[in-house]
């Protein structure tokens, strides 16, 4: 991993979002993009992504500490955690996705040489952030309310809406700590996610249980104390982020809060033109499972305790892709950034390598320790049973889902993020969700319900179409870009 450079100060601070501006030398070398050895493309994406990687899959194992923590206090308790956590990612996917356009856009200011953009950019993007968070806050304060009407079962309701009603005053937080960290990320300086994320799990374990539980002296608050563990810590890590930010020396020279800037809207444009089309389509494909995890709520406990289990593995395997996805992004947006094709179709080929690879390891693992992982998490045999089969269809889908992402990562570095959005709205809810729907429900005498296995098979459906087609774009765009850029 390339460290960044401290370039000279300007004799006068830079009040400009333009990317014409005149460059003056990247602050991150990226120096394997220009080597032909697919091997340098393979050690330049792993050395980027490692501590992403890290980073995503201490952030995985918050969920998995939820889901263990809740099991030991009750299905029940396991079962409304469940709940609540759709509830709760559901409205997230449109901040994160949103945000994601801030290192796609920095890492191309950092590749054309023009590091002066870099602060007033993330200033603007802070603004963003904050009304993002605002506005999660404001729906997950209001969706408990339609808990009755989405038909969730009478038991598992209270338990929800008491981890929702705790975890909603984390997310201002979590949204201003993601803009900070997608900055880091974008200047090829990935360590404060690794170490952030790993921090944010040894706070959580301890305060989770004890606000679960009682222990220590701490209330017993059952779900609602994993809701509040989980805010106290998104605040922690924006805290933390904030300090290191303002005080590293390799960030001093961008004076990312060297001044006051209110609100403008023409960089905020700029942000949201990039980056709301990601946050619909990781709604459309983080919708996916969510519907389904209200579909299957509506069974009962079992069911619905099962899907959590088999959903929060799904997602910590699905960390390591996602942070090869963010490598090839800002690999890619580097590239662009400097007007090489062929640099940027070897750095993504590169991601493409290692994301078979890994998902090729974590299908295997599912596939022959699906009944070890759901004993982990529970002791109920009927719910253990069939979170285990549940892990084999999610063994079938490691490749596909790898893939996709991969393939939006590096559409993204190419800024080319509406057609995505078109596609994944396709595949998740024109395929995946119809079709998941009609095996689970099943259809009069003509489809016998299937319950979970066939919500499962009708997300695999939706991976499947969007790896394919996303994976096409990518070829088609980077194959047809000029060798010059001038803008996003």
């Amino acid at each position: 991993m390339s460290s960044a450079h401290d370039p000279a100060p300007s004799s006068a601070p830079v009040d400009t979002m333009s990317i014409d501006a005149a460059p003056s030398g990247p602050l991150s070398a990226d120096p394997a993009s220009d080597a032909p050895r697919f091997v340098d493309q393979l050690r330049r994406t792993a050395t980027l992504a490692a501590p992403l990687v890290v980073g995503h899959v201490s952030t995985g194992l918050i969920g998995f500490v939820d889901a263990v923590i809740a099991g030991r206090h009750g299905t029940q308790t396991l079962a409304a955690v469940s709940i609540g956590t759709a509830l709760f990612w559901m409205p997230l996917m449109v901040p994160m996705g949103t945000l994601m356009a801030l290192p796609a856009a920095v890492s191309q200011d950092d590749g054309a040489g023009r590091p002066e953009a870099i602060g007033p950019r993330f200033r603007q993007a802070l603004w963003l952030a904050a009304a993002l968070g605002l506005a999660m806050w404001v729906f997950l304060s209001l969706i408990v309310y339609a808990l009755p009407a989405m038909g969730i079962a009478p038991d598992i309701r209270p338990g929800a809406a008491a981890f929702v009603g705790g975890i909603r005053w984390g997310v201002p937080a979590l949204a201003l700590y993601l803009c900070m960290r997608y900055l880091c990320d974008g200047l090829h300086h990935t360590l404060p996610t690794m170490l952030l994320g790993f921090g944010g799990l040894l706070l959580l374990i301890p305060l989770g249980y004890g606000l679960t539980f009682g222990a220590w002296g701490l209330p017993e608050l059952g779900p609602a104390g994993l809701g509040y563990a989980s805010a106290a810590t998104m605040w922690a890590q924006a805290l933390v982020a904030t300090a290191y930010l303002a005080h590293a020396p390799r960030f001093r020279a961008l004076g990312l809060f060297a001044r006051f800037e209110p609100p403008r809207w023409a960089p905020i444009r700029e942000l949201l033109a990039v980056g709301l089309p990601i946050g619909l389509a990781w709604l459309m494909e983080g919708g996916l499972f969510i519907a389904t995890a209200l579909v299957i709520g509506r069974l009962g406990d079992v069911p619905a305790a099962a899907h959590q289990i088999a959903i929060n593995v799904c997602s910590l395997c699905f960390m390591v892709p996602m942070a090869l996805a963010e490598a090839t992004t800002v690999r890619v947006g580097h590239a662009r950034g400097r007007g090489d094709r062929d640099g940027l179709r070897r750095a993504a080929f590169a991601g493409y390598a290692l994301t078979a690879l890994t998902q090729l390891v974590s299908g295997g693992a599912l596939w022959f320790g699906n009944e070890a992982i759901a004993g982990l998490y529970t002791e109920d045999v009927a719910v253990a049973g069939l979170a285990a089969s549940l892990l084999l269809l999610a063994a079938a889908f490691q490749f596909p889902d790898g893939l996709q992402v991969l393939s939006a990562g590096a559409l993204r570095g190419l800024q080319d993020t509406r057609a995505p959005l078109l596609i994944a709205a396709f595949a998740y809810w024109g395929v995946g969700m119809p079709l998941g729907a009609m095996l689970g429900l099943g259809v009069g005498d003509w489809v016998p319900a299937q319950g979970p296995w066939g919500m499962w098979l009708g997300l695999t459906a939706g991976l499947v179409v969007a790896a394919v087609l996303l994976g096409w774009r990518f070829l088609r765009r980077s194959s047809a870009m000029p060798l010059a850029v001038s803008g996003p």
